[in-house]
């Protein structure tokens, strides 16, 4: 008769080695977006080599350049951000998602788009990410991932699932055209000749892009761009346009636009948080779908069609004629 013999327990000598530093690792990653945050280290780390890259032919040291090293800066330490800063993840990986979609206009095609794919989907993983409840410890789900819970959940990771969806189709055809504007419940009918606007500042508040339409001119109808918001702030705001042979200029220190706002623009430039200069047309890649309230832009140039408001408050009013 054959006895098995019990097999002998390890003991925390015998244990496989680096066992307690894998332990902690997998813990402090499950306490943080750790793979939105390496998505987003390595699609910045992807444009920062791009310009230094042996390939001149093909990539240019030039402003491109020189926005791919910044935004691929910038997205390192988002990431790095995201995994010790985890309590900020959505302020941070909004940031992330809005500098992953610049990289396309700014620098060499977002990195030859490994970039700004990496940063987007990075951005949504970590914008979906959510904690553990209170009171639960990592480790202590008897065998079940911790995060397993998020699973069944439906609000973030959902909208994490989609945002990255909304955001492609919307760089690849903008938002359809709409019918042409100036009857019914339209806005009124344009100029020939949009008027030109200038701004040293520009922050607008609950700031969104709604498509691209077509207002109504004595010439046709004429394909703009549509901005709404909440309100604006414009320093500095200076208009030109031109009637035949004269030419009328209206100036203020400071303009304010309060409630729904609709910008009509043919053309829409400026530096955005003063440090990225990008331009938008209707013809053109479209404005990102949404933009951070926090947002503001700089050296605004425009070619504005139409603006209205509820209420336009104004400082330091000079009306020009020459």
């Amino acid at each position: 008769m054959l006895l098995k013999r019990p097999r002998p327990s390890l003991s925390p000598s015998l244990s496989p080695p680096f066992a307690r530093q894998r332990r902690r690792l997998r813990t402090w990653r499950r306490t943080r977006p750790f793979w939105g945050g390496l998505l987003i280290v390595l699609g910045g780390a992807e444009l920062l080599l791009v310009p230094l890259s042996p390939l001149t032919v093909l990539v240019s040291l030039g402003p491109g350049g020189i926005a791919a090293i910044g935004i691929g800066a910038a997205l390192v330490v988002a990431g790095l951000s995201l995994w010790f800063l985890p309590q900020a993840r959505a302020y941070v990986s909004v940031h992330a998602l809005l500098l992953s979609v610049l990289s396309f206009l700014a620098t060499n095609l977002g990195g030859f788009l490994v970039g700004m794919l990496l940063g987007i989907a990075g951005s949504a993983l970590a914008f979906g990410w959510t904690p553990l409840p209170a009171g639960a410890a990592p480790g202590a789900t008897g065998g079940q991932d911790p995060c397993e819970h998020e699973a069944h959940g439906s609000g973030p990771r959902a909208l994490a699932a989609v945002l990255p969806v909304l955001l492609a189709a919307a760089l690849a055809t903008g938002a359809p055209p709409a019918r042409a504007a100036g009857g019914p419940g339209g806005p009124p009918t344009a100029t020939r000749t949009p008027p030109s606007v200038a701004t040293s500042l520009f922050a607008p508040q609950g700031f969104t892009f709604a498509g691209v339409t077509e207002v109504a001119t004595a010439d046709g109808p004429l394909r703009v761009l549509v901005l709404k918001m909440h309100a604006a702030s414009l320093a500095d705001y200076r208009l030109r346009t031109h009637d035949g042979h004269e030419e009328y200029g209206l100036a203020a220190t400071s303009l304010e636009l309060r409630g729904n706002v609709t910008l009509y623009l043919t053309k829409f430039s400026g530096c955005i948080e003063g440090l990225l200069c990008v331009t938008f047309s209707p013809d053109g890649l479209p404005a990102p779908p949404v933009i951070p309230p926090f947002v503001f832009m700089t050296r605004v140039s425009a070619e504005q069609a139409l603006v209205t408001s509820d209420l336009i408050v104004t400082d330091g009013l000079r009306l020009e004629a020459s």
